[in-house]
C-alpha cells in the first residue's frame, strides 16, 4: 500500500493554453512546412510575442523572429528554433511573406522518440497487483466476470522491482509461472505446466485478447521498492535500456503497452529516503521517454501539497514532457500510522476545518500541479478502493481520538471497501469523501456517491482521468470501478 506525505516552488504566470496538438498533427503540418513555398500562402503572424519569462504549455502560439511558433509541450525559457529539445514548431514565416529556407527543425518521418502520443477521452486506470493472485485470490479472471475489464481504459500492472540500477521481475512466480485451472483462467482453457509464459502475464494477454482497446502498463517501484530508484538515476539510461529490454522481453512484449515508474519519493522520504537530487526524477523520465519512444510512459507522484512539501523536491514540471499523465496519489494522506489519530478522512477531496494538516487533500495538490505548469490533462485523480480506520473511538465526527489500527483482514489499520460497505457502513461524510463509526472503529473511505462527487470534480477541472488502488478491493460486480467510469462518461 502506498503512503503519501506531500506543496509550491513559484514560476511565471502561465499563458493561457490550448490542449496538446497530437503528434500526428504535428507530423503532417510540420511535412507540409517543407514543401515549395508556392504551395502555402503565408499566414498571418497571429500569436503574442514570445517572451522569455512565461511558461507556455502544449498548443501554445506564439511569434520569433518573423516566425508563427507552436509549443508542443509544457516549455519555459526556450527559444524558438534555438532550442535543443525541439520543444517549438516553426509554423513558417508569418506577416506577408513566405521563408525562403526551410524551417529550422526537419520534420521527422516519425513521431520523434522524445515526444509521447497524446491520448483522447478520459483515462479509467485501475492497479492489478501480482500478489492479488495469492491470498486475496482475486485472479485477472474477475477483471473480466466482475465488469470491470469493459469500464476500464488502462490497467496498471504492480509491482516490477528496482534493483541493482535495473528493471527486474517483482515475482516470478506470479508474474508468468504460476499455471491456472481452466476455471480460474480467462480463455477458459487450463494452463500446461511447459508453456513459456503463464502467471498473471498471460492472463492479461487472453484479457486484452478479449478487450482489445485495453492497455497494460506495467508498473515499477511503489512503496517498498522504491529505494532502488537512487542507483537507477545515477545511469539513467542504463536505467532505461533495462527496462525496456524486460517490458518488451520477446515472451510478453504483445502484453504491455508502456511502463508506469512509482517512484516513492524522489529527493525525498519514504520508505528510505532519497538524495538524488532535485534534476534526478527528470533525467530519469528523459531516458525513459528516449528509450520506450511512442510507447507509454506515465508516473504515478507525490500528492503533497503542503508548502515545502514532496511536490518541491523534484523537477515534476521538467519531467511532464516525457510523461503520457501523471498519477497523483490523492490519498494516504491519513491514516493509523498516526496510531492515536486524531481520526481523519484517508482521501480528501478538499480542505475542511480541522484538518489536521492543511494542503493533504486532492484539489490543493491537483491545484500546485496545474500551478508549476503541468496541464490539467496530463494529471488524473487518485482514489482508493480501501478505508484506513483506527480503533479505541468514541467520537462520530472526524477529529477524535484513538487507541491504535482498526483490526483489518490483511493489515491492521486498512479493509477492502468490499467488507468495509456491509462490516462498517457510511455513516457521515466530510470533504468529499465517507467515514463510518461501527463500535469503537472509525474508518474513512470512498463509496459510490463520493466517486461521483469526485469524477464531477475530475470533469470540472480538465483531469485526463482517475485511476484507482487497487482492483481487488471493489466488489465482486466491481461497483466502485463503474462509478468511476460512468462519473467521467
Amino acid at each position: 500500500m502506498k503512503r503519501v506525505r506531500r506543496a509550491a516552488w513559484a514560476l511565471p504566470a502561465v499563458a493561457t493554453l490550448a490542449l496538446l496538438i497530437p503528434v500526428g498533427v504535428q507530423s503532417s503540418a510540420r511535412a507540409a512546412q517543407t514543401s515549395a513555398p508556392a504551395a502555402r500562402a503565408a499566414a498571418a503572424c497571429t500569436g503574442a510575442a514570445w517572451a522569455s519569462n512565461v511558461a507556455y504549455n502544449g498548443g501554445a502560439v506564439v511569434t520569433y523572429g518573423g516566425h508563427t511558433w507552436t509549443a508542443k509541450w509544457w516549455t519555459y525559457g526556450d527559444v524558438p528554433g534555438a532550442n535543443a529539445q525541439d520543444v517549438w514548431v516553426d509554423g513558417g514565416a508569418c506577416g506577408g511573406t513566405d521563408p525562403t529556407t526551410p524551417p529550422t527543425t526537419t520534420p521527422p518521418t516519425t513521431p520523434p522518440t522524445t515526444t509521447p502520443p497524446t491520448t483522447s477521452g478520459k483515462k479509467v486506470i485501475g492497479y492489478y497487483t501480482n500478489w492479488s493472485t495469492y491470498q486475496r485470490n482475486v485472479q485477472v479472471k474477475y477483471l473480466d466476470t466482475s465488469g470491470a475489464a469493459a469500464k476500464l481504459t488502462h490497467i496498471n500492472y504492480a509491482f516490477g522491482n528496482v534493483t541493482g540500477g535495473k528493471c527486474v521481475i517483482g515475482d516470478a512466480y506470479a508474474d508468468y509461472q504460476k499455471t491456472f485451472t481452466a476455471a480460474d483462467s480467462v480463455s477458459g482453457t487450463a494452463d500446461t505446466w511447459d508453456q513459456p509464459v503463464a502467471g498473471n502475464i498471460n492472463q492479461l494477454r487472453q484479457l486484452k485478447a478479449k478487450y482489445p482497446n485495453l492497455k497494460v502498463i506495467w508498473s515499477f517501484g511503489g512503496w517498498t521498492w522504491s529505494g532502488g530508484f537512487g542507483q537507477a538515476a545515477a545511469d539513467p539510461t542504463a536505467f532505461a535500456k533495462s527496462c525496456r529490454a524486460l517490458v518488451e522481453d520477446s515472451r510478453w512484449a504483445d502484453v504491455f503497452d508502456g511502463i508506469d515508474i512509482d517512484w516513492e519519493y524522489p529527493n525525498a522520504t519514504g520508505l528510505t529516503t532519497d538524495t538524488s537530487g532535485f534534476d534526478a526524477y527528470r533525467k530519469l523520465m528523459a531516458a525513459l521517454r528516449t528509450e520506450f519512444g511512442s510507447d507509454l510512459v506515465t508516473s504515478a507522484i507525490t500528492a503533497d501539497g503542503t508548502s515545502g512539501g514532496k511536490i518541491e523536491k523534484a523537477d515534476y514540471a521538467g519531467a511532464a514532457q516525457y510523461v503520457d499523465w501523471y498519477l497523483p496519489m490523492t490519498y494516504d494522506f491519513y491514516g493509523a500510522f498516526d496510531a492515536d489519530g486524531p481520526t481523519a478522512p484517508h482521501s480528501p477531496l478538499t480542505g475542511y476545518t480541522g484538518a489536521p494538516t492543511p494542503g493533504f487533500d486532492a484539489s490543493t495538490a491537483i491545484a500546485k500541479l496545474k500551478s508549476i505548469g503541468i496541464p490539467s490533462g496530463k494529471l488524473l485523480l487518485g482514489i482508493g478502493f480501501y478505508g484506513r480506520g483506527w480503533t479505541g473511538v468514541t467520537q462520530s465526527a472526524p477529529g477524535g481520538s484513538a487507541t491504535g489500527p482498526a483490526p483489518g483482514t490483511y493489515e491492521a489499520g486498512i479493509e477492502d471497501y468490499k467488507v468495509l460497505k456491509t462490516k462498517c457502513p457510511a455513516t457521515g461524510t466530510v470533504a468529499g469523501t465517507a467515514y463510518a463509526k461501527c463500535g469503537s472503529e472509525w474508518w474513512s473511505y470512498d463509496t459510490p456517491s463520493t466517486i461521483a462527487g469526485k469524477t464531477a470534480y475530475a470533469q470540472q477541472q480538465s483531469l485526463g482521468g482517475a485511476f484507482f488502488w487497487d482492483m481487488s478491493g471493489d466488489t465482486s460486480d466491481a461497483e466502485l470501478t463503474k462509478a468511476v467510469a460512468n462519473g467521467l462518461s
